[in-house]
């Protein structure tokens, strides 16, 4: 997670025309199952949901597809109780993207780790498994956590099965209502999988 150089050579030709080949073919080698977008299971950090075999297969496609409200966190704070106190949220919202400061700073097109990233607090987790209507919530970096906390916010919204979704680009989403499009890789078993997000108005 913290390399200066990203996700690296990940992807690479096992076959090519120009080397004679009838195709191209890429393979991909090293790539985390937590890496650019992606959504985590319940068994990436609570080792019981892992070993009763709680994938990311298992995730409700029908929690990872449908509206959707995306709402700005004030600039230099983290997700806590008190700032989702103050967040307009719909009532009744299941879907739930914070779109923070790692947007301004890009942090998603950066190959070098940023530990200082804003993201949920373990109050803030709470907060979100006190109001049992929102199932999934997003963040503009690759955790939901603050890496200075990142295990209690995780298993927090886990042992609830609320779906983390990680890793978002909201360069050009504006705050509003939006129809989150999501299917992550059927990778059975899997702690964690690379996902495709589209949201449209």
């Amino acid at each position: 997670m913290e390399s200066d150089t990203g996700l690296g050579n990940f992807r690479y030709l096992q076959n090519s025309i120009d080397d004679g080949d009838f195709f191209n073919g890429s393979g991909l080698r090293d790539l985390s199952a937590h890496a650019g977008t992606h959504v985590d299971s319940p068994g990436h950090f609570i080792n019981k949901a892992y070993h009763a075999k709680k994938g990311v297969h298992q995730l409700d496609l029908d929690i990872l597809n449908g509206p959707a409200v995306v709402v700005e966190v004030p600039d230099n704070t983290n997700i806590t109780a008190a700032a989702l106190e103050a967040l307009a949220i719909p009532p009744g919202a299941v879907r739930v993207l914070f779109k923070t400061l790692n947007t301004k700073k890009k942090l998603m097109t950066k190959t070098k780790f940023e530990p200082t990233y804003t993201a949920v607090t373990k109050d803030g987790a709470e907060w979100i498994v006190a109001h049992p209507n929102i199932r999934l919530v997003g963040i503009d970096y690759l955790s939901i956590a603050h890496y200075a906390d990142l295990i209690e916010p995780h298993i927090v919204l886990l042992s609830e099965e609320i779906i983390p979704l990680e890793g978002l680009v909201l360069e050009e989403v504006e705050p509003g209502l939006y129809t989150l499009h999501c299917l992550p890789l059927k990778l059975v078993d899997s702690d964690g999988a690379p996902t495709r997000c589209i949201l449209m108005q």
